[in-house]
């Protein structure tokens, strides 16, 4: 099957491709995006590892599923588009920015500027249905994402997997804890990070002090 994504995680994930529930999967996506509105655009379902190659990601954060309201999604978790107010989470994540980091807060949510600095920024789920949240999830996105993070693991050594909220928490069980960093804290959204669970996390700084001390370079955020 010929998908249209990036040459080295087109290498690392053939076999998935040639399975028989990316079939099934391609022809749900298909008949979605001809029968209804989805987001991302077709050409950014992928995106995630367009801007992130596999030989070129250190960091990794996981997603749930794409926003569902027009003109926010490009294909990055947490991310939206340039122009496009920032979503509550989003706020919280550039609010603990600033107050980790001492920078300002950013103007843009997009987040392409991290992802071409290493950062995969994967959701589980890489398409939604208009204004339904979840309506892509256990179509096959998930075993696809899932073998991605897999292959990561297994092939890659001192990645930095930041798992926010119980659904990212879950992704743990994949990864070599023994070759890898893994750092948790409550989700970014209101409802979390009103209850204590988000705010003062630091994993901007935690981040960047690991890659610093393995001799990689930090991350601008």
């Amino acid at each position: 099957m010929n998908v249209n994504i990036e040459p080295s995680w087109k290498a690392q994930l053939s076999e998935e491709f040639e399975k028989p529930y990316f079939s099934s999967l391609t022809n749900f996506v298909k008949s979605e995006y001809g029968q209804n509105t989805c987001y991302p655009k077709g050409k950014d379902i992928f995106s995630a590892f367009d801007h992130s190659p596999f030989d070129e990601t250190k960091v990794v954060i996981i997603g749930q599923d794409p926003y569902h309201g027009p003109n926010q999604a490009n294909g990055l978790c947490f991310s939206v588009k340039d122009g496009i107010p920032h979503p509550p989470s989003l706020v919280n994540v550039f609010k603990e920015i600033k107050t980790d980091m001492g920078t300002a807060y950013p103007k843009s949510g997009n987040l392409e500027r991290w992802a071409e600095q290493g950062v995969l920024l994967l959701n589980a789920t890489l398409t939604v249905r208009v204004h339904q949240a979840g309506s892509h999830q256990n179509k096959g996105w998930e075993i696809f994402t899932d073998a991605a993070i897999k292959t990561l693991s297994a092939k890659k050594e001192g990645l930095v997997f930041l798992l926010w909220g119980g659904f990212a928490k879950k992704k743990a069980t994949l990864i070599d804890k023994t070759k890898h960093h893994i750092l948790t804290s409550g989700h970014p959204s209101p409802l979390s990070a009103n209850r204590g669970l988000w705010f003062g996390n630091r994993h901007f700084s935690l981040v960047n002090k690991i890659l610093s001390d393995n001799r990689k370079d930090p991350i601008l955020w």
